[in-house]
């Protein structure tokens, strides 16, 4: 796996809020970061400050599911 940067947490943040903030979604996304970064499964939901996170280049997945609206 491919890592495209290093990051530090700052107060407050979670895997979830990096990947949303860092990548623009989660859905799995959120857990191939944990995979590149074993040690925050250890960690509370809220990461300590200045926790160092492994970001892989992940590509983002193609559209597949067709929306529809009640109304169409």
């Amino acid at each position: 796996m491919e890592l495209a940067q290093r990051i530090y947490t700052k107060q407050g943040e979670t895997v979830d809020s990096i990947c949303h903030q860092h990548y623009g979604n989660t859905a799995g996304i959120t857990e191939q970061v944990i995979e590149a970064n074993p040690h925050v499964a250890f960690l509370s939901p809220v990461l300590p400050k200045n926790t160092l996170l492994l970001l892989p280049n992940i590509a983002k997945p193609a559209s597949t599911k067709n929306l529809i609206q009640l109304w169409d």
